[in-house]
């Protein structure tokens, strides 16, 4: 096993350790730690046994295995992405709504002194 794949492997046991604290304390859903979970497992195959990407890179029609590699993390990254951006400008509206209902509140107080 070369240096690097030792050096990966110890980094997905470290965020597989980061992710279950977080879940345990509650940071994130079930659902959310069993996907970093799987991920990094998965990770930690491709980074163990490399020719794994070949194989499925033919199966989808893919010359090689990195490019597979790197479709997925796009797609994956670009999806991220959306989701973060949808779950701010929700964000967003929430506290729009907040700051209108405390100026509203704020300004009846002041109407009945």
């Amino acid at each position: 096993m070369m240096l690097i794949q030792i050096l990966l492997i110890l980094f997905f046991c470290f965020a597989i350790f980061k992710s279950v604290m977080r879940w345990k304390r509650g940071e994130l859903k079930l659902t959310q730690a069993f996907g970093w979970w799987i991920f990094w497992l998965i990770a930690g195959v491709v980074v163990v046994v490399p020719n794994s990407t070949y194989y499925f890179a033919r199966l989808l029609g893919i010359g090689r295995g990195a490019d597979l590699v790197v479709y997925l993390a796009l797609a994956l990254l670009s999806y991220l992405v959306f989701r973060q951006s949808v779950r701010m400008e929700k964000i967003n509206r929430q506290i729009t709504q907040l700051a209108r209902k405390v100026a509203l509140d704020e300004a009846t107080k002041e109407e009945k002194k």
